[in-house]
Formats: structure tokens, C-alpha cells, sequence
């Protein structure tokens, strides 16, 4: 059997037990040969739009023996996806803007018809991808997070819940951010659980703080380089970004 990287295992933890998977952006194929493999979901579809990792992707299920069990096709998202023939979406490795579009064009087509739950690995943008999954009632179920070759990833798993009303109750009370001791408005605090995670803000995980710290670092090497700049646009952006730093730094006061 195959090994998975350490973040293709987390997400391959949180597929559900039996159920049909699709891939999209599977590049090599290996999450859906991986589950297909250890008994985890009964058969597969792996998604890949470029001709490259699809042809991979081609080779690797043919390798390990699987064609009859993992369907390979080219195609551009969730296009590659009929209504009622997975149960589980994953999508992972690439940025959350293009994720968020990636599942808005499948929702509009009624691609995701039948699909139960979602598995999402965002490389950047996550409180794109925590939006879109509130805004279209999906309630998140986890979040994990973890580092790997110098990296920080998070993991989002998110269900459909029978009845629409009780996921927006779910999502409320989830988005409900008063446990952040900040002075901003209910909106401007719900804000910073969309970016940082509701579940990974609450359990105070120190690889979330680690990660933040970084992202604060980054943004002081910005300021320092706007300082040079005598632009009166160089100066607001600096402002700006310095009020976003004060706001990151109360926030991880509450970890």
C-alpha cells in the first residue's frame, strides 16, 4: 500500500468510512488510490484538468491495480462530477479563491448533489473557503492543523446536515465570536474566526499561534519597506497594515 505525506493523511483521516470518493485536482492519484487501497472508500474518482499529473494520475491507479475501482478523468473541477456519484469531495493544494470557485461553479451546476461531506485543504485563503461553506449552509464538523517541510496547512471537514435551519443554528453559534476579548464590533471579531478557524481559535493550538507569528513578521518586513517610500499611498497602506497587525496580536492575546 501506498504511503501518504503527512498532509495527505490528515485529509485521508477524515473521509468518512465507506464512502465514495471524488478527488478533484487529484494530481498523482494518490489520496483516492491510498483509500481505495486500505479499504477506507469502495471505489474513487480522480479529477485532473492537466494533461500531466492526469496522465499520472492514469499510471498510478493502473499500477496499483485499480482501474476497476478508480475512475481517472481530465476535466476542469467539478465538472469531472455527475450528481449522486460521490459522497465525499476532497479538494486540496491550491488557494482558497480558486477552491471557493472550484465548488460555487459544482453547486451551481447541481454537481454536488448527493455529495455529503467535504474534505478541504486550502493552501492559502481559508476564510474564503470557511465563508462559502457557511454561506451555503455546509457546517464544518473538525479543523486541523499541521507542519510539514517547513509549511503550515490547515484541514477543514464539513458535512450537510439534513435540515438547513439547523445548520444555520449550527453556524451561529459556531461563528459566534464573543469569547474574543477585542473591541471591535460582533462582525469585525466573527472576522477573525473565519481567518483563523473557529475550532483552532477555541482550542488555542500552538501551531495556529506559530503561524500567525509568522504572518506578523511578514507584514512588519512590509512596513519596513513602505517606511522608505515617501508616497502619501504608501503611508495609508502602512497605517492600514499596522492596525491589522494590533488586531492580530490581541487576537492571539486570547489563545
Amino acid at each position: 500500500m501506498i504511503m501518504l505525506s503527512k498532509r495527505l493523511q490528515t485529509i485521508a483521516d477524515r473521509v468518512t468510512y465507506g464512502s465514495r470518493i471524488a478527488d478533484i485536482g487529484s494530481d498523482h492519484a494518490l489520496l483516492p488510490v491510498y483509500l481505495v487501497q486500505s479499504g477506507k472508500c469502495p471505489a474513487a474518482i480522480a479529477g485532473e484538468l492537466n494533461p500531466g499529473p492526469y496522465q499520472a494520475a492514469v499510471k498510478q491507479t493502473a499500477e496499483a491495480g485499480l482501474n476497476a475501482l478508480i475512475e481517472v478523468r481530465q476535466g476542469d473541477g467539478l465538472s469531472v462530477l455527475a450528481p449522486g456519484e460521490a459522497d465525499t469531495v476532497s479538494i486540496a493544494g491550491m488557494g482558497g479563491s480558486l477552491m471557493s470557485g472550484i465548488l460555487q461553479e459544482g453547486w451551481s451546476a447541481g454537481r454536488l448533489a448527493g455529495v455529503r461531506e467535504l474534505v478541504l485543504q486550502p493552501n492559502v485563503g481559508e476564510d474564503i473557503v470557511r465563508r462559502w461553506l457557511a454561506e451555503h449552509d455546509y457546517v464544518l464538523q473538525s479543523e486541523a492543523i499541521l507542519e510539514e517541510d517547513g509549511r503550515i496547512y490547515e484541514v477543514l471537514h464539513a458535512a450537510v446536515l439534513a435540515d438547513a435551519k439547523e445548520a444555520r443554528r449550527h453556524n451561529e453559534q459556531l461563528y459566534d465570536a464573543s469569547f474574543l476579548s477585542l473591541q471591535l464590533p460582533s462582525a469585525g471579531r466573527r472576522e477573525w474566526l473565519y481567518r483563523m478557524g473557529p475550532y483552532l481559535l477555541r482550542s488555542g493550538e500552538p501551531l495556529l499561534k506559530k503561524k500567525w507569528l509568522l504572518e506578523l513578521e511578514k507584514l512588519e518586513r512590509i512596513c519596513r519597506q513602505l517606511e522608505l517610500s515617501a508616497l502619501p499611498e504608501s503611508r495609508e497602506k502602512e497605517r492600514m497594515l499596522r492596525g491589522e497587525m494590533k488586531q492580530i496580536e490581541e487576537v492571539l492575546a486570547c489563545l
